[in-house]
């Protein structure tokens, strides 16, 4: 019985190898796939920023935060306009926690007692209609949370800058058109007064001319 035991083994080693041996034969997919294209809204934007955080709404109803989900929050800039919004999604479920413009008036302050965490106000647009919301986010680390406020507060000054040269190109082009309008009125003023001259040139030479006229006419009526 014992001296079976070895023999066994050997068949069965021999079956396995015969399994995993490689017979080079393809096997074609029953169901064939084909790839669909997925399209994220961000194609024309470029990530400025991206972190993994956990995300947390306040209910104000509640007067407490509520949680809306863990996963990555990136700071989006359009390719031609230059505008940044911040977008975060839920990593299983990629549903969109967080969706709004980083303002020139957008502002990041710490956390009370949390250094891995901040806060900040924004109207948001994650639920379809803009929202005044207040946010709270909390990062891994202080090192990424320090990068995240800092990053935003570099946006929020880039966005008002280029606010102040729209106002100001806004205004040069508004000095621009008063002073083409002040130069086409000087300019029509200057076509008016030779106008204006010959029409009292010519009202001086017909009164001389009736004047002309009178002293031909009194000796007449005289005789």
């Amino acid at each position: 019985m014992a001296s079976s035991d070895p023999e066994r083994r050997e068949d069965e080693d021999a079956a396995a190898a015969a399994e995993d041996e490689d017979t080079g034969a393809q096997v074609a997919p029953i169901v064939k796939l084909e790839e669909v294209a997925v399209t994220t809204g961000e194609e024309d934007e470029d990530a400025i920023l991206d972190l993994k955080a956990k995300l947390y709404r306040f209910d104000k109803d509640g007067n407490q935060w509520k949680e809306r989900g863990a996963g990555s929050v990136k700071l989006l800039k359009h390719k031609e306009s230059g505008k940044v919004r911040l977008v975060m999604r839920q990593s299983k479920t990629l549903k969109i926690c967080a969706n709004h413009l980083v303002l020139p008036t957008m502002s990041v302050q710490e956390h009370a007692g949390n250094d891995k965490s901040c806060v900040w106000h924004a109207t948001d647009f994650a639920d379809g209609e803009l929202k005044d919301e207040l946010f709270c986010i909390r990062f891994a680390s202080v090192e990424n949370c320090k990068s995240f406020m800092e990053k935003v507060q570099e946006v929020a000054e880039s966005q008002q800058k280029k606010e102040e040269n729209k106002d100001a190109s806004a205004a040069a082009g508004l000095l621009e058109k008063l002073s083409v309008e002040e130069k086409e009125t000087e300019d029509k003023a200057e076509e008016e007064k030779p106008v204006a001259a010959k029409e009292e040139k010519e009202t001086e030479s017909e009164q001389g001319k009736t004047d002309a006229e009178k002293k031909v006419e009194e000796p007449s009526s005289s005789t």
